[in-house]
């Protein structure tokens, strides 16, 4: 007789146990996909960005690779123009300059230097020699040249701040903080500003700043500074009063501190005199128009 086994009873466990893991799987892969779906979505770009961003993790992974690779084979010549042909076949060239920074500087003369550049591979773009360029420019302090994936050179100048007015025989000029030559000025746009004259002046424009510094309420004051036979300085004030300072960086600092302190005991700027000299410490010589004597204060101010 045969025998039957009953063994149904295993299998239908055991059925149930693999649909329970196979759902338990499910369930977490569908919370896994929400949340990094959810993390995704807080992100703001959109579709097609992610695509592009994506796109471009592959194409530079395999770039880098591919050149990695031919470096060490020992051709490395070989390798970046294998990586350029590359990276130009993917759609890496420059295709846009994008310019910022630029107030007082003719964003053309930019734009003629960078696209020398256009449809080059971004791995053979010049960054370096483009910079160097672009520093010998008028007006530029500073260049910042980088390029953005997939076909972007990006360039951001720091431009140079005028600082004072070089007065020249036959014009005037801006000149920045250490004397350099920006640009020639009008007369009408330059009210207001410093202005500097004398041979060998503008050498001197940081000296300047630094004597002025020692007194900052005349700061505002102060309305031109002459440079006189290429050893001390005459300060004009906005009242057009002329101080005659002496020879020495000490020395005409330490005259410009006490005619501070004299003028603010005894208010001479704005008075009658029309000219203090200083070049015989400690005594002040001043002269007041209409008089054919010079008036003399001592180092209290007491004429």
């Amino acid at each position: 007789m045969a025998k039957i086994r009953r063994n149904g009873g295993k299998g239908v466990r055991r059925a149930a146990r693999s649909q329970g893991r196979a759902a338990g799987a499910r369930r977490a892969k569908a919370t896994t996909t929400g949340v990094l779906d959810r993390a995704m979505g807080a992100l703001p770009f959109t579709d097609e960005q992610w695509h592009t961003i994506w796109l471009t993790l592959i194409i530079g992974m395999g770039v880098g690779l591919a050149f990695v690779i031919a470096n060490l084979a020992g051709v490395p010549a070989i390798a970046e123009a294998q990586v350029a042909r590359m990276a130009s076949d993917a759609g890496f060239e420059v295709r846009n300059v994008r310019v910022t920074g630029t107030d007082r500087l003719d964003e053309r003369q930019v734009y003629a230097r960078a696209l020398v550049q256009r449809e080059r591979p971004m791995p053979q773009v010049e960054i370096e020699a483009l910079r160097a360029e672009l520093l010998e420019l008028p007006w530029v302090r500073d260049a910042r040249v980088s390029v953005q994936l997939p076909g972007t050179l990006a360039i951001d100048i720091v431009e140079l701040e005028p600082h004072a007015v070089l007065q020249k025989p036959d014009r005037l000029v801006l000149i920045d903080a250490t004397g350099a030559e920006l640009e020639p000025i009008s007369r009408k746009d330059s009210e207001g500003m410093l202005r500097i004259e004398g041979p060998g002046a503008a050498r001197q424009v940081e000296a300047l700043d630094t004597l002025l510094s020692t007194a900052p309420a005349l700061i505002p004051q102060v309305e031109a500074a002459e440079w006189i036979g290429n050893r001390r300085w005459n300060l004009t004030f906005r009242s057009d009063q002329v101080l005659a300072l002496p020879e020495g960086a000490n020395e005409a600092a330490s005259a410009l501190i006490k005619f501070a302190r004299l003028d603010g005991r005894n208010r001479l700027l704005g008075g009658k005199v029309a000219a203090f000299d200083m070049r015989s410490p400690p005594r002040i010589y001043m002269r007041v128009p209409g008089s054919a004597d010079r008036a003399e204060m001592g180092a209290e101010g007491n004429p």
